[in-house]
């Protein structure tokens, strides 16, 4: 029995986050997992969540919830704006694309904001990021700004603008990939005045 328990602890060190479910693979029973919140050594972060008590909390932890809550979502819009600094904007919810085939994920304590893409515009420009141990995919840079002229009017315009000035000082060799993305989220009409207009 000690044996399993060091096993969920070790399991916990390695991989940050841990649904019940994710012990079944391992050949351990849920019940030690229970013993230790009982014990006080793992707490409880979220429904069907758990973690390892006083684990370091990651600004960015609440995407490594999100994505263990929700596997087929990805970090998008202001998440992935915030994520990679090209906003002062600090989102209460947190930003996922999802298939528009996919269920609508169901999730208590976390607050979600989903939206629906498709085809490039969903699978193009993702970047996968370690987070509290977890696989996090995030929307890359230029493909966030994009996006955010896609869906300026969930986020507004004055944000999908910020994000683009942000973009530029930062990334101001990466024009052909934002450009790249402006055409897979068809606007780049809606970009090339703005674009113009910080050159």
């Amino acid at each position: 029995m000690r044996s399993k328990t060091d096993r969920v602890i070790k399991i916990l060190r390695h991989s940050g986050l841990l649904r019940p479910r994710d012990l079944a693979r391992h050949g351990i029973p849920r019940e030690h997992l229970r013993r230790l919140v009982e014990q006080g050594r793992v707490e409880r972060v979220g429904r069907g969540l758990y973690t390892l008590r006083g684990a370091a909390a990651n600004e960015n932890q609440s995407l490594a919830e999100a994505c263990k809550r929700v596997p087929h979502g990805i970090v998008c819009l202001l998440s992935a704006l915030r994520f990679h600094g090209l906003t002062t904007q600090n989102p209460f919810q947190i930003w996922m694309a999802i298939d528009p085939k996919a269920r609508r994920p169901k999730v208590e304590n976390l607050k979600l904001r989903i939206v629906r893409m498709s085809g490039a515009a969903l699978k193009d420009g993702v970047e996968e990021h370690r987070i509290a141990g977890v696989k996090v995919p995030i929307c890359n840079p230029a493909k966030t700004v994009a996006d955010c002229f896609k869906f300026r009017n969930k986020i507004g315009l004055e944000v999908a603008v910020e994000a683009l000035r942000e973009y530029r000082r930062k990334h101001h060799a990466g024009i052909d990939e934002l450009w790249q993305f402006a055409k897979i989220c068809r606007v780049a009409r809606v970009m090339r005045p703005y674009l113009e207009a910080l050159a």
